[in-house]
């Protein structure tokens, strides 16, 4: 009988990643189990406690560490460029579109998660910091920090945090907040767009450009 092949720990917790997604997706998490998701990733339950403590350990980072892995993907299709202001707002543009398109693929899991934490009891209430959105924060301070230099008015820790949860709300309350006919998505999204930005732009320095006006679908005019 051939013997398995010897899996690596990264390999390993990207299959139970990846399983726990689709599982998570399908049931929801309340109707998901450890053993199943274990089963689809082809180790055992065991295994699985060993990489996450608990399913709501794992039903974060299946949400989150994926976000962690675009912007990734993202900082290596466009290299930061802090020569001109110009070139710093098209790129904050550039990211914040795919955001909003990123977050809306994957707004049913975000909603779970949101759903579980208010209303499951007991094993997601407390949830503490989230390791891969902590990983995100981290870069995405550090890529804030590395424009600015100086002592920024706020600090890039808050600032990245508030421009995550403006975007955020926007893609998966939008139902909620925007009642039909007040805008078209194109418009709510370009607005989103703006205010970010525009926002971001309060560590600038103060003689920065004027903002760029955007049309439908976030784009510059």
């Amino acid at each position: 009988m051939r013997r398995k092949k010897r899996r690596s720990p990264g390999e390993i917790r990207e299959r139970l990643i990846d399983a726990a997604r689709e599982e998570f997706k399908r049931c929801g998490f309340a109707g998901a189990t450890t053993a199943a998701i274990a089963r689809n990733a082809d180790v055992t339950e065991a295994q699985l406690f060993r990489y996450f403590e608990s399913k709501a350990a794992l039903f974060r980072e299946a949400v989150f560490e994926r976000l962690n892995q675009h912007f990734s993907e993202f900082n290596a299709r466009y290299p930061t460029d802090f020569s001109s202001r110009a070139n710093v707002r098209d790129r904050e543009r550039r990211y914040i579109i795919e955001l909003q398109q990123f977050l809306d693929e994957h707004s049913k899991l975000l909603l779970s998660l949101v759903a579980a934490q208010s209303f499951t009891s007991g094993s997601l209430q407390g949830v503490g910091e989230i390791e891969s959105l902590r990983h995100y924060f981290e870069r995405g301070a550090a890529t804030m920090s590395g424009r600015i230099g100086g002592n920024p008015p706020l600090d890039p820790k808050l600032l990245v945090r508030v421009s995550f949860a403006a975007v955020l709300g926007c893609v998966i309350f939008k139902d909620w907040i925007f009642p039909a006919g007040l805008a078209s998505d194109d418009d709510i999204n370009a607005a989103v767009i703006d205010f970010v930005i525009d926002g971001i732009s309060i560590n600038s320095d103060p003689g920065s450009e004027e903002p760029v006006r955007r049309s439908g679908k976030g784009r510059a005019t």
